[in-house]
C-alpha cells in the first residue's frame, strides 16, 4: 500500500476542514455540507480513506438502476424495431450511459447545482463505474450460449441479462469502494446528498 497518497488525501481533507467556513467541493465552489466531518469518531481522521462497502454497494446499486433501465429499454426498442444483435447492443449501451448519468444528473440539480457543473459531477462519479458494469453485462450476455438470439418473451434472455447485472454489481462493487476511497467516482456526489 502507498502510504504516501494516502497522507496526501488525509492533508488534503485536513487542510479544506481547517479553513473557515466550511469546506469547498472539488470544483473550488463550497459544497453543501451533508454533515460528515471526515472523522471516524475515534480520534482519527477518516477523510475519503473511510469508504465502506456499504457506501460503495449503494453507489453501484445507483449505478446499477440507471443501467439496467436504459439496457432494458434499447433491447425492447431494438427488438420491437427487428434490428440486429450489433445496433440492438449500441442502443442499449447508450441508453444505459443516458439514463446512470441521469439518475446522478438530477440528484444533484435537485441540490442546487447548475447544469454544466451537474453534468461534470455526473460524468465524473459514474463513467468508470457505468463502463465496468455494460463491459461485465455485456460480455456475459454475449458468451451465454443462445442468449443474443433469444426474444424479450425467452427466459434465457432474462436470466442471462440478470445474470449479467449480478455479476457486474459484485465486480464493480469494489471498484467502487476502491474510487470512493480516493475521492474519485461517486465521492464527488456526496456533499450533495
Amino acid at each position: 500500500m502507498d502510504h504516501s497518497t494516502h497522507h496526501d488525501v488525509g492533508a488534503h481533507d485536513h487542510a479544506a476542514h481547517a479553513a473557515p467556513g466550511g469546506h469547498e467541493g472539488h470544483s473550488g465552489h463550497p459544497a453543501p455540507h451533508d454533515g460528515h466531518d471526515g472523522h471516524d469518531g475515534h480520534g482519527g481522521h477518516g477523510g475519503h480513506g473511510g469508504a465502506s462497502w456499504g457506501m460503495a454497494a449503494k453507489a453501484t446499486l445507483h449505478c446499477l438502476t440507471g443501467c439496467a433501465i436504459g439496457e432494458i429499454l434499447g433491447m425492447a426498442v431494438g427488438t420491437a424495431l427487428r434490428w440486429g444483435n450489433a445496433p440492438t447492443m449500441v442502443l442499449a449501451i447508450a441508453l444505459a450511459f443516458v439514463f446512470g448519468y441521469s439518475f446522478t444528473l438530477f440528484a444533484v440539480r435537485r441540490a442546487g447545482l447548475d447544469l454544466r457543473s451537474a453534468i461534470k459531477v455526473a460524468l465524473a462519479a459514474d463513467t468508470v463505474s457505468i463502463a465496468v458494469m455494460e463491459l461485465v453485462d455485456n460480455a456475459i450476455i454475449a458468451l451465454t450460449p443462445g442468449a443474443m438470439d433469444a426474444h424479450l418473451s425467452d427466459g434465457l434472455f432474462w436470466s442471462a441479462l440478470l445474470g449479467g447485472f449480478a455479476v457486474a454489481f459484485l465486480i464493480t462493487t469494489p471498484v467502487n469502494k476502491w474510487m470512493i476511497g480516493r475521492g474519485k467516482g461517486h465521492a464527488v456526489v456526496h456533499a450533495y446528498h
